[in-house]
């Protein structure tokens, strides 16, 4: 009787003092003899530090027409083509080339593009598309004034149509690609981009990591340690109160990249 009220109280305890965070690091599960275990997860997920808030920053979609891209980049303080102040201290993966703007058609990769004006061919049809601007390690810079998200419906390489997308998004931005060597690899960023939408109670993002789910209701990027070298995959899905799935355009969505070790010389 009191191992029954011993293992009640720890069950309590388990789960009473588990916060959103601590729940994507651990999970508590039940054997077939009643006891309770804590089981560490494979990957360690952790708020990514501060970074320049860049407030004055802020897009504009000027114009396309003939496969090319006019972007209007305003504010003194975010200047595309440089590196962000604080990118040595980081200690994940950075562009060479610097600051840029990521642009997301549907749920495809994004292209970094380090100017204002581009090529960027669309097929004819209707696209949602995603603008935002990105530090140089390619973290989004999460206001409104900062990005455009708008249902377009393209024809004969140009603009035929378009409003404000309405509906809640989820986009995908970060991991990408492969990442080689240990100051890359060690710590992965994972940041994604939210339209119409604000997380908490009601809606929140579970990212699905190799197979081991992790819950965020708070809009802010991640470290990721521990991923193995090789192909990873996350799929990211927008879910309500009850961890459902909502039901809206391009959710969820799924990317794999690559994890490399330095070249042996």
């Amino acid at each position: 009787m009191r191992y029954s009220f011993l293992l009640i109280i720890s069950v309590i305890v388990l789960f009473g003092c588990t916060s959103e965070a601590d729940k994507s690091t651990s999970t508590v599960v039940s054997t077939d003899k009643g006891q309770v275990l804590e089981t560490p997860n494979k990957y360690s997920i952790s708020p990514f530090t501060n970074s320049p808030e860049f407030g004055d920053a802020s897009l504009e979609l000027e114009s396309y027409k003939d496969n090319k891209f006019d972007f209007k980049v305003s504010g003194e303080s975010y200047k595309l083509g440089v590196q962000t102040p604080d990118a040595p201290q980081k200690m994940c993966a950075n562009s060479a080339k610097g600051q840029h703007i990521h642009l997301i058609v549907d749920n495809m990769p994004y292209a970094a593009k380090y100017t204002s004006e581009f090529e960027y061919e669309i097929p004819d049809g209707q696209h949602y598309i995603l603008a935002f601007l990105s530090r140089s390690y390619h973290e989004s810079i999460k206001s409104k004034a900062a990005s455009i998200c708008k249902l377009i419906y393209f024809k004969d390489n140009a603009i035929f149509k378009e409003a404000d997308s309405k509906e809640p998004m989820l986009f995908y931005s970060r991991p990408k690609g492969t990442y080689i060597g240990k100051a890359n690899t060690e710590k992965v960023m994972l940041d994604f981009y939210l339209a119409n939408v604000d997380l908490g109670k009601d809606r929140k993002v579970v990212a699905d990591i190799n197979g081991e789910k992790h819950t965020f209701d708070k809009w802010q990027p991640y470290f990721i340690e521990g991923l193995p070298m090789g192909e990873n995959t996350i799929t990211l899905t927008l879910v309500d109160g009850s961890g459902n799935k909502v039901d809206t355009p391009l959710n969820p969505v799924t990317r794999k990249f690559t994890l490399k070790e330095d070249p042996v010389e």
